[in-house]
């Protein structure tokens, strides 16, 4: 984490709407917005709800594809992120948005100048108009520390290389951010370590500026406002294709405390590859079958760390052998009429009745200590009137990853003190 001068930050926090010290108290939340919702920059209008299930499902097989476990680079396509969250950086504060990813480590934003850049429609940060923007000298901790750093002179430059071939490369530097709370009022964090972005060949369209790494290594979000906020986040994923105007919160601190009845924990395996949070998955049930994570004469089913948690993915993605038994046995206890998906993206799709019921099994996800339930809502999504898909997908050169579909309605606490992982039934859609 970057160190801080009390002094000035006391100084600095007298002036902000809603005092530093103050959103300590009690923690703090933010609005994540779906990238398909009618809220969101990247909302296209001429899209119906279906395209916006296929592309979400495109998105997320391709997502995967480009996930890179065993390297340092970042690990996937930049635009194939899910969330938005609005924030501010500098000072006065530039309003900009960021795609929200758990499977990145980095806060960065396309900067003025830039050559080449990739196409913003909205106004440009220039860290030449704010008066708290520094570069980070290449001699400091935090330019040795980060990942893919290299220097120009005296300054500390970032590089982050993406699976697809894109970039992005500018400058590691501090500047203040600011986040609006939900209660209305700003959260303010000085001195907080980004990338300003002056060379971008990435493939983002429209408003959308950068990402917002929440993952592990030293300059993510999370990381750097650990200690404030007691290394705890959460979210709760509302139901992201019933309701065009839906949002999601994203609390910190205090507020990300899950606990009450129904929540279970499950511990965030370490492992040498930081970006990525790490779950023990021993099985599934569906029904009366048990269906193993990899073989249960082997030690592979009792393998710690063996899928990824990912708010970016929207399937959720298993080896091969895995998903072929967890889908036969899905199958065996669904009635419907088996129908192909119109997009040849999933394979197991059904004609749903004319009420629009949808009547498929509970599946439940055994991880280390904490039994899961997944709904219909979790595992099967509509792609085209009438059909529904199971939104599991077989992917087996990157490994296992829980999707946020498997997320939704459910309250999921990430405690980075004590390395563990909680899930609570929630409705979303009121929190």
């Amino acid at each position: 984490m970057v160190s801080r001068s009390s002094s000035l930050a006391l100084v600095f926090l007298c002036f902000c709407n809603f005092s530093f010290l103050e959103a300590l108290k009690g923690g703090f939340s933010v609005e994540m917005i779906h990238r398909d919702s009618s809220r969101s920059p990247l909302y296209r209008p001429t899209e119906t709800q279906f395209q916006r299930v296929t592309n979400a499902v495109r998105r997320s097989i391709n997502r995967a594809n480009r996930f890179n476990v065993d390297t340092p680079k970042a690990t996937v396509t930049p635009d194939q992120g899910e969330y938005l969250v609005s924030y501010s950086v500098g000072t006065p504060p530039f309003k900009v948005y960021g795609i929200v990813d758990t499977g990145s480590d980095i806060v960065w934003l396309q900067c003025k100048p830039c050559d080449p850049c990739y196409n913003q429609t909205t106004p440009m940060f220039d860290p030449s108009k704010s008066t708290t923007y520094k570069t980070l000298p290449c001699s400091s901790d935090t330019c040795e520390s980060a990942r893919s750093t290299s220097c120009k002179g005296r300054t500390c430059e970032y590089s982050i290389n993406y699976g697809d071939g894109s970039h992005s490369h500018g400058d590691l530097s501090v500047d203040t951010l600011t986040l609006a709370s939900t209660n209305g009022s700003r959260v303010t964090f000085p001195k907080t370590v980004i990338g300003c972005g002056h060379s971008n060949t990435v493939s983002f369209q429209g408003r959308s500026s950068g990402i917002v790494g929440l993952g592990g290594g030293p300059v993510s979000l999370i990381t750097q406002l650990s200690s404030s906020i007691d290394g705890k986040f959460s979210y709760c994923l509302a139901p992201m294709f019933t309701n065009s105007n839906s949002s999601s919160q994203l609390n910190f601190g205090d507020n990300a405390v899950v606990s009450g009845d129904g929540t279970v924990s499950t511990p965030i395996i370490g492992h040498d590859q930081e970006i990525f949070y790490y779950l023990t998955l021993e099985s599934f049930s569906v029904g009366k079958k048990r269906v193993e994570f990899g073989s249960p004469i082997s030690d592979e089913s009792s393998e710690e760390g063996n899928i990824i948690i990912d708010s970016g993915t929207t399937l959720t993605l298993l080896p091969s052998d895995v998903y072929s038994n967890l889908e036969s046995a899905v199958a065996d206890e669904i009635a419907l009429e088996r129908v192909k998906d119109p997009s040849n993206l999933l394979s197991l799709c059904y004609k749903t009745t004319s009420s629009g019921e949808v009547d498929v099994p509970t599946i439940t996800a055994h991880f280390s200590g904490a039994d899961v339930k997944l709904n219909a809502i979790n595992t099967f999504v509509e792609v085209a009137d009438g059909i529904i898909c199971f939104a599991f997908h077989p992917s087996d050169d990157i490994g296992a990853i829980f999707g946020n579909l498997a997320q939704q309605n459910l309250l999921v606490g990430y405690d980075l003190q004590e390395s563990t992982l909680s899930f609570k039934p929630t409705d979303c859609t009121t929190t």
